[in-house]
């Protein structure tokens, strides 16, 4: 095992110009690097156990194409060392999560059961000291198989198919909720279930009545502590209204589900677009922010900020803060007509002050050709641009947004793109893969680009209270000569720690990153 302390970097303040050298105060240890029997696999779960074991969990593919084969399981010890690992030969179709909860390990599946015509959601079960796994039926919901179960979500909508459901963790992850869309002979239904990682049912609710006018895409959720009252937030989308031109077809709405029942709350000013909304829980405050734009095409004008009662879901207060032209500069320097479109949350994080750090990232979709060995196939390429980060204090003005430029494509996979994003303190940490030296684009800007490469690096950016952003290139290729999984670490906040997972072909190696 190696060690290395961070020494200098270069501070680039609001507008990206340069000033002298300061620390950032992290560190990095590295595990070794083991050889591994599965080329092509991808990673479905990281976790920590209660002993401070991180259990890996893979799926793992061979095959003329390629197809899911089984699930590795690798399990480290607090110095990184490889201690334990398992080959669990089984597939699966949809293997959804996986979780470490009292000494155990719960992978989530959704089969299908062509006896009972049915899907069910399956948990496989196993102990960490000794693998075996044993399989259990978490929820059963009748219905004819489709194509794709799990259709709907922030990227795709697709309400047709006669059957749709996800899974939403929480942050934390002490609890996920289950949303089912589908038929039942004529008649659609809606479902929405919340467990704890104990796989306790603590919320059953019918929402079938909300869907008889809007389909229901819901992108992010928060929970009560004690588990009896979930918040969920998404697009609802109109099925037979009609439109005028500046009308979008949705509206975002946040839905409180208790075991009582529900209340829902619409987001839909005259003339604003919200995008991306994110409840918060505070205590017994409920906050939403997110983005906004002033017309339906998102082409973002700024941030807002809701307060509402976490009971009524009346919103008290709201607050639309529009971006500055110096956040422009930043971000465009001086094009024309520039804007901010296809902004997707990443992550928040609350400041010992109740200040709110938001950020978000540019994401899109282009389709192209993949020219083989004498053919030609369509694919879709995703891209991770830019970084959009904003400071509300406990009001909900904001006090300053930032931008970081950054330009990553991939067909694969998306695990080596995007970023990490970790709150201390009051200072906001990104972890990015990038080339060897970001491109200056100009006196005021600043380009990090080239994600994913033969010669990765990682670098961190810290963002400190006032908004003052610097760099340095934490871990390079004369280290780590793996490509790093620098968007699927495990976070582990009680610590400070975040751990990466390194990996091509046969080689594998673990990363730890430490925020002091």
């Amino acid at each position: 095992m190696r060690t290395r302390r961070s020494l200098t970097v270069l501070l680039f303040l609001a507008a990206l110009t340069f000033s002298k050298a300061q620390e950032i105060p992290v560190d990095y240890r590295l595990g070794e690097n083991y050889s591994d029997r599965y080329k092509y696999s991808t990673v479905l779960t990281i976790d920590r156990s209660a002993q401070e074991q991180t259990v890996l969990v893979r799926t793992y593919f061979g095959g003329m194409p390629l197809r899911p084969k089984g699930h590795f399981i690798e399990v480290y010890d607090t110095d990184l060392n490889l201690v334990a690992d398992y080959n669990y030969k089984y597939a699966g179709k949809h293997m959804v999560d996986g979780f470490v909860k009292n000494g155990q390990l719960y992978l989530l599946e959704l089969v299908y059961d062509h006896n009972d015509e049915a899907y069910n959601y399956v948990v496989h079960q196993s102990p960490l000291d000794e693998f075996n796994f044993t399989e259990r039926k978490l929820l059963s919901i009748p219905s004819k198989e489709v194509l794709n179960p799990l259709a709907v979500n922030k990227y795709n909508r697709s309400f047709g198919n006669g059957f749709s459901t996800a899974t939403h963790f929480t942050d934390d992850r002490s609890a996920f909720a289950v949303t089912v869309h589908h038929r039942e002979g004529k008649n659609e239904k809606y479902h929405i279930y919340l467990f704890g990682t104990d796989l306790k049912l603590q919320l059953d609710y019918d929402f079938s009545n909300y869907i008889e006018e809007k389909n229901y895409a819901f992108e992010n959720i928060a929970v009560s502590k004690d588990l009896k009252e979930l918040y969920l937030m998404g697009k609802a989308f109109f099925k037979k209204r009609r439109f005028d031109v500046k009308e979008r077809r949705f509206q975002y709405e946040l839905v409180r589900v208790v075991k009582g029942g529900s209340k829902t709350q619409e987001f839909a000013d005259a003339g604003r677009f919200p995008e991306s909304l994110k409840p918060v829980l505070l205590g017994n405050d409920l906050k939403v922010v997110g983005f906004y734009a002033d017309r339906k095409d998102n082409r973002y004008n700024g941030l807002v900020y809701f307060n509402l009662d976490a009971n009524s879901l009346v919103i008290k207060a709201k607050k639309y803060n529009p971006f500055s032209d110096q956040f422009m500069l930043d971000k465009f320097g001086r094009e024309v007509d520039a804007e901010i479109k296809n902004l997707i949350f990443k992550s928040v994080h609350i400041t010992p002050n109740n200040d709110i750090l938001f950020s978000a990232e540019e994401y899109f979709v282009t389709a192209g050709e993949d020219i083989g060995t004498g053919a030609t196939k369509k694919v879709d390429r995703y891209h991770y641009n830019d970084i959009v980060l904003a400071k509300l204090d406990a009001s909900g003005t904001m006090e300053w947004a930032r931008n970081i430029n950054k330009a990553e494509v991939t067909q694969g996979d998306a695990s080596y793109a995007s970023y990490t994003a970790y709150g201390h303190g009051e200072d906001m940490y990104f972890f990015i893969n990038s080339g060897e030296n970001p491109q200056k684009m100009s006196k005021e800007r600043i380009l990090f680009k080239q994600g994913f490469s033969r010669n990765p690096n990682m670098f961190v950016i810290k963002v400190d209270a006032e908004g003052d952003l610097s760099y340095k290139k934490l871990v390079d290729d004369k280290e780590v000569r793996l490509p790093i999984m620098v968007s699927r670490p495990f976070v582990g906040e009680a610590s400070n720690h975040l751990l990466f997972y390194a990996k091509r072909g046969t080689k594998k190696q673990l990363v730890e990153v430490t925020v002091k």
